[in-house]
């Protein structure tokens, strides 16, 4: 039997189920109203320190699937699946909203709830009506909160500046409006093999083992001086697919272009591999006779037409949000920053940002040891922090995310765009007569996160041989078990190069089979 909340009312998760995969129901009605029902997953500041956690009919799922909206079904006005155990350490609470689309008040809403249901049967109800609220036309309903464990309580607070008030109240940002276009409520694409998620409210069968029951219908209390509305129709259930498939709401990026939390990265793949990704070091490569480019820049995603943008301009629409880190092109790079998660990138790189990002161009630690030791090599660091997106691209050179898993790469220094400051960084110099300043300067990076580099061309991917040469200029990255050294060619007359200061000496790469070099067409 359900549990009966009143406003203000919390209990632990674990008193009402022994689950973690729940279903949240909402059902809010009104003579003439029109109501936006939607999830904040919040941090510890109760802050909406990242937009991705922002669920509603645009955005219908959380990365990893933790949080996804369901639609109208069971009688519920909306509905969301919470998976608890999936949710991301960030994330310590989830806000259920209610908001008008368009004229209207809070006072006005006939009886209507907020439920849990677990293994099919309803364990927790809130319910309320148009007499608790006055003016407010938004209203934080309930929460599911971490507090040790996970919690519900029954909140029921109201907002009279309605959508705007609750952006605000958790640190979002109000985006420009736009022309007025009649808003479209996504449907869910049916899977034909996958059981029903919730049951239609005249279904025979006994609801599966996550399955929402039908709920009843509230008792009617009529607004004074109005009609009551008309039972809306049943509506056609909707489905989920059960864990271990694919379920892709519709305006979620294509599949294989992000990558969830604790799920393998895409790597930087040598020729003959899955274009646009890299090979750990080590693995074996079959590298002989192919020629075949790495990398690429993401798909670009279409503009729907009710954005008025001109035709010509449509292919150049801002590519959908990826993981942390999304090529927009081939030149151009976009970090996704969130709080306590900076990145370090090339001073001068950044050609665009949103949001509130700070950029510092000095600093001690690693940035001061970096930018000191790169000084030489021509490259500066700035730190890049705050909650937002930055653009970065250099000299329209192309771009290309390398993602570590607890893996190591070497690049040279001048290769660098950006990389994520989780990542553990060691500068080293390879002596050399000749070289610039006496030596060639590198990176060795370790750890998860991404680095991202950038060449002059479309660059090469090259097996590590017994006699593997490369010009110092012309090197990017190479493989954590390559060794470079440095020697000076005597069979090349210094014409073989195209410039006449330090061509003569190159570096020559030994190592195991399956190691390789990336070289970029920069002296062709």
């Amino acid at each position: 039997m359900a549990r009966e909340f009143q406003r203000g009312h919390k209990a632990k998760i674990s008193d009402l189920t022994a689950g973690t995969d729940l279903y949240v129901g909402v059902q809010i009605s009104g003579p003439g109203l029109t109501f936006d029902i939607s999830c904040f997953g919040l941090d510890a500041d109760e802050r909406l320190s990242d937009d991705r956690y922002f669920i509603f009919f645009n955005q219908p799922k959380s990365p990893e699937d933790s949080i996804q909206l369901l639609g109208a079904q069971s009688g519920d006005t909306e509905s969301f699946r919470v998976t608890l155990d999936q949710i991301p350490s960030q994330i310590h609470k989830l806000s259920f909203t209610a908001t008008i689309d368009g004229a209207g008040q809070m006072s006005q809403i006939a009886p209507g709830y907020l439920r849990i249901v677990a293994g099919g049967e309803e364990v927790a109800r809130y319910s309320f009506d148009g007499s608790e609220f006055s003016t407010e036309r938004a209203v934080m309903v309930g929460d599911l909160y971490l507090k040790d464990v996970w919690r519900f309580a029954a909140v029921g607070q109201g907002f009279d500046g309605g959508l705007d008030a609750l952006l605000k109240n958790f640190g979002g940002e109000v985006a420009e409006e736009e022309p007025e276009a009649a808003p479209q409520q996504p449907a869910v694409p049916a899977q034909s093999q996958a059981p029903a998620f919730a049951p239609p409210p005249q279904a025979a069968a006994p609801a599966p083992s996550f399955g929402a029951p039908p709920a009843p219908a509230p008792a009617a209390a009529p607004v004074a001086g109005t009609t009551p509305p008309a039972p809306a129709a049943p509506t056609s259930p909707q489905t989920f697919t059960p864990p271990g498939q694919t379920f892709t709401p519709p305006g979620a990026p294509p599949a294989g272009q992000f990558a969830p939390p604790g799920a393998p990265a895409g790597q930087f793949t040598p020729p003959g591999a899955v274009a646009g990704q890299f090979a750990p070091p080590g693995a074996p490569g079959a590298f002989p006779g192919q020629a075949q480019p790495f990398g690429g820049g993401t798909q670009l995603a279409p503009v729907p037409p009710e954005a008025n943008v001109r035709v010509v301009l449509t292919k150049y629409a801002e590519a959908p949000v990826g993981d942390r880190w999304t090529e927009q092109n081939t030149n151009l790079v976009r970090a996704t920053l969130t709080k306590d998660a900076p990145i370090l990138a090339k001073q001068g790189s950044m050609v665009a940002y949103q949001g509130d990002i700070d950029f510092a161009h000095k600093g001690s630690g690693l940035l001061g040891k970096l930018t000191g030791a790169l000084t030489g090599q021509g490259m500066s660091l700035m730190r890049c922090t705050g909650n937002g997106e930055v653009f970065l691209a250099d000299e329209a050179s192309r771009v290309f995310v390398i993602r570590l898993q607890g893996e190591q790469i070497y690049t040279s220094a001048q290769g660098v765009l950006a990389f994520d400051e989780s990542l553990e960084t060691e500068v080293r110099r390879i002596e050399g007569a000749g070289l610039p300043g006496g030596g060639f300067f590198s990176m060795l990076f370790s750890g998860t996160g991404a680095v991202v580099v950038k060449t002059r061309g479309v660059p090469v991917v090259l097996p590590v041989g017994a006699a593997t040469y490369v010009d110092g200029n012309a090197v990017i990255a190479w493989s954590a078990g390559a060794q470079a050294v440095t020697t000076t060619s005597l069979r090349l007359r210094r014409s073989g190069y195209a410039r006449q200061t330090t061509e003569a000496v190159n570096l020559q790469f030994r190592g195991a089979p399956g190691n390789f070099v990336v070289v970029q067409p920069f002296e062709v």
